[in-house]
């Protein structure tokens, strides 16, 4: 489609279907500069490893203390408030819209905290988690991300061959990453010395992060980076 349909196209659907922003209701964005400045900010010193606050600015005990395949795992936003509800709209109730705010806000932390970077590779669902979606979140977001900054997106890059229960009904960080042993594999060829950044809207323990670093690193991979929107402290 060509820019100027474009643009005619979403201000015809914004006159018919006015955005409501989710934080305080008023029109325009689906969230308004002002709740924008308002987000649940991750501020430094955070620990290297996991990307959550440290005060000390080192690794922090859990990363200490556990194997690691993730070199790194950054984001913005702490998983809570206003951008928790718009996430969970985005991922189960199909509000894709928010892609382009999405995009704009990690284009606007990557500027400030930019990553080696070579391929980006969202994470995957499971066929079956698919197919009861319709969609992927981590793959419009990847797609969206790699269009701002003209990185090559690998969609494929990654299949996940183990259905699991979702990460968020699991008690304990060890209990998440047992669930994820061996769900992931890479059958791409041309991985072997890359810099690859996986892309999801979200990490609670980091276990989805690490299980895929894994096995990217497998596939040859040299460093394996994370960047979600939000994160679960």
């Amino acid at each position: 489609m060509l820019p100027q349909m474009k643009i005619l196209k979403k201000a015809a659907l914004d006159l018919l279907f006015p955005q409501i922003c989710l934080a305080c209701g008023s029109e325009g964005e689906l969230i308004c500069g002002n709740c924008q400045k308002s987000l649940p900010r991750i501020y430094p010193p955070i620990c290297p490893r996991c990307g959550k606050p440290q005060a000390s600015g080192i690794l922090c005990p859990p990363c200490i203390s556990k194997k690691s395949y993730i070199d790194a795992i950054r984001s913005p936003f702490k998983f809570e408030g206003v951008i928790r509800e718009a996430i969970h709209q985005y991922k189960y109730q199909n509000l894709r819209s928010l892609t382009g705010l999405f995009g704009k806000l990690l284009k606007d932390y990557w500027m400030q905290n930019p990553l080696p970077v070579e391929l980006v590779i969202p994470v995957p669902l499971h066929p079956r988690r698919f197919k009861e979606r319709g969609y992927n979140q981590a793959a419009i977001l990847a797609a969206e991300f790699g269009n701002i900054f003209h990185f090559k997106v690998l969609p494929s890059g990654l299949t996940r061959i183990k259905y699991v229960i979702s990460q968020t009904q699991t008690k304990s960080v060890e209990e998440r990453r047992e669930n994820l042993k061996q769900a992931f594999v890479c059958r791409e060829s041309a991985l072997t010395g890359k810099e690859v950044l996986l892309i999801d809207d979200v990490s609670t323990s980091g276990a989805t992060l690490n299980a895929c670093a894994e096995a990217l690193k497998t596939a040859g991979a040299r460093t394996v980076w994370g960047l979600v929107l939000a994160q679960e402290l």
